[in-house]
């Protein structure tokens, strides 16, 4: 497809199983580059990223040859795009660390945390399906852990939203 440079915006790069569930990978914001949607330009890398809006968003996109071009012509553009691989890399292995080694309850608190800073606010217009894909789980999953942490005091519910009522107690869950 090629590089895709955010000019304004947030992106959500996430990969779909074969059943169809989603887990989100990483998340793109303004001046942030997506590596990975030109990856087979960049050596023998083949990934299925698929890429969605979260808000209303413009970005560039360049041709991977022409970057590919440049960037073996540009020695700092070749370290900042060895920095980004790694970065990007990081951030899947601690994704798959995540996953692998942590309780749902925690990620879940993590995640309504992340989501709360990201929207400046602690009422979040989100659907439990949303958090499912995020998360890669099922929605049935997600809603019985919300309605767990709201008996617990930590949020309250209503359609298609999660209001945040405890951030000191989903912070000591998460950590």
């Amino acid at each position: 497809m090629g590089l895709l440079l955010v000019r304004k915006g947030q992106l959500r790069a996430f990969i779909l199983s074969p059943e169809g569930r989603e887990i989100t990978l990483y998340r793109l914001f303004q001046g942030d580059l997506c590596l990975f949607s030109a990856a087979c330009a960049m050596g023998q890398l083949h990934l299925n990223i698929a890429l969605e809006a979260e808000k209303d968003t413009q970005f560039w996109l360049i041709p991977p040859e022409r970057y590919q071009e440049v960037m073996e012509a540009s020695a700092p553009l070749a370290n900042f795009t060895n920095k980004l691989m790694a970065e990007r890399f990081s951030q899947v292995t601690w994704l798959m660390e995540q996953v692998m080694w942590h309780s749902f309850d925690r990620r879940l608190a993590a995640f309504l945390l992340e989501e709360s800073t990201l929207e400046d606010s602690t009422r979040l217009s989100i659907t439990h399906e949303k958090i499912a894909n995020h998360l890669g789980t099922a929605r049935e999953v997600v809603t019985r852990m919300l309605r767990y942490f709201q008996g617990e005091g930590l949020v309250r519910l209503s359609r298609g939203t999660v209001e945040i009522a405890d951030a000191a107690g989903l912070r000591r869950l998460s950590e």
